[in-house]
């Protein structure tokens, strides 16, 4: 795999990606950790405006299902130190021109969240770090999982109107990770916390309650899921323990999850995770913020012995989030490379770099 790299915009500590269809186009997202803006580009990295100005504090964007460029997002989440004051907001076009942000819940220590939709419901599940802090790096509170069904209209809520949100579970020490997508056809969550990995499936139709499943026991930080060797069935990728350094990819049978491989070198402070298609090939993104700062690339290669590899796409970055997609006959891999300050996307393309 080859990649030329362009930074497309400078940002001090930028962190957060996500796409956002608006008027009829795709866009791309893009907000600071702690003090920067949060802007929209187009799938090329070409900036079109700015969503709002910093601080930001932003850790998670997600689109609203079914709108034209409505999204909520964390807000005032600066480090694990400092996001007693986060927040989830919804932001959406004004119809005078720019944007218009309202809170929809206050929930201290809230980091990442996503929507699930099942039937016709939509469903608002989000995690916090941990639930409170009284000293610098104190883990004595636990994070939690929380879940409402969002309403039809969003604009009722406000802060005089917050979303009534439930636990789902509760004692998840360093609840960091978050993955939302399908598993082996199921449509989930799943969080990473001390504790382990835990799926989260929505209520079905007609049904009232959450369905919560361990997937494995070992400490995590994030992890994301897909069918990486083509056997028609999704492979687990870990970052492991918390901000950790070491990769690992884990297949499930007899409804467990075995450790297969893990990366034979130390990604320190491994942050970016993603996977999916990468120039037509079933792949894993990683990025970790310490040490060499490489972006990798994990995937599949078959033979008479098929065995899981890695590709460094670049080193020297750092990225906390990442994400790759097709546009224009062409595959980008965005990066919010926090150590640069730089939001960087990458042409790859098949061959040797």
């Amino acid at each position: 795999m080859k990649v030329e790299k362009k930074t497309v915009f400078e940002m001090e500590k930028c962190y957060s990606i996500a796409p956002l269809f608006y008027r009829g186009k795709h866009h791309m997202l893009v907000a600071a950790e702690k003090t920067d803006d949060c802007i929209m580009m187009d799938m090329q990295g070409n900036y079109e405006e700015t969503v709002w100005k910093g601080p930001s504090g932003t850790m998670s964007m997600v689109q609203v299902p079914d709108t034209d460029g409505w999204f909520l997002a964390t807000r005032e989440f600066y480090s694990p130190n400092d996001s007693k004051k986060a927040r989830i907001i919804l932001c959406r076009p004004a119809p005078e021109g720019g944007w218009k942000t309202s809170v929809i819940k206050f929930l201290p220590h809230v980091h990442r969240f996503g929507i699930l939709s099942s039937g016709k419901k939509h469903y608002l599940i989000a995690a916090t770090l941990c639930s409170g802090r009284d000293y610098k790096d104190d883990w004595s509170y636990p994070g939690k999982v929380y879940a409402c069904e969002l309403p039809e209209d969003l604009t009722v809520c406000s802060e005089d109107n917050q979303l009534e949100m439930k636990v789902l579970k509760e004692g998840l020490l360093k609840n960091h990770g978050y993955y939302q997508g399908s598993v082996n056809g199921s449509t989930c969550a799943v969080i990473a916390a001390e504790q382990g990995i835990f799926q989260f499936l929505p209520p079905g139709e007609g049904q009232g309650e959450w369905r919560i499943r361990q997937l494995t026991d070992l400490p995590a930080s994030d992890m994301t899921f897909a069918d990486l060797d083509g056997d028609g069935s999704d492979e687990m990728v870990t970052i492991e323990p918390f901000h950790g350094d070491t990769v690992c990819i884990y297949r499930e049978a007899a409804n467990s999850y075995k450790k297969v491989y893990t990366y034979s070198e130390k990604a320190e402070f491994a942050h970016a995770i993603w996977a999916g298609m990468v120039c037509g090939r079933p792949s894993a993104l990683i990025g970790h913020r310490k040490g060499s700062r490489k972006l990798l690339m994990f995937s599949w290669r078959s033979g008479v012995q098929g065995e899981f590899k890695a590709d460094v796409l670049d080193t020297d970055a750092g990225a906390a989030n990442v994400l790759c997609y097709e546009y224009g006959g062409s595959t980008y891999i965005l990066a919010a490379n926090r150590e640069t300050d730089e939001i960087v996307l990458y042409k790859a393309e098949e061959g040797d770099a």
